[in-house]
């Protein structure tokens, strides 16, 4: 086995937690109370039917994961 592989689990183990806790208490925290009421989040609501599509939002998340797995690559 390969050291480097289970220090690499452990860390993305340890920071998938944290993300977890982070989403859990983050309401309670008013922690991302912005996420998913960003300017490009559509929502329209109709008589019997509801839509919503966080296109701002998938763009921040898509840019901030871009970032981190260019920082992780250097």
């Amino acid at each position: 086995m390969n050291p480097q592989l289970g220090k690499l689990l452990v860390i993305l183990g340890l920071a998938l937690a944290g993300l977890g806790a982070l989403l859990w208490l983050g309401p309670k925290l008013g922690i991302f109370s912005w996420l998913g009421k960003l300017p490009g989040d559509f929502s329209w609501r109709g008589k019997n039917f509801s839509f919503y599509f966080p296109l701002g939002t998938s763009i921040l998340i898509s840019l901030l994961l871009t970032l981190i797995f260019w920082l992780f690559r250097r």
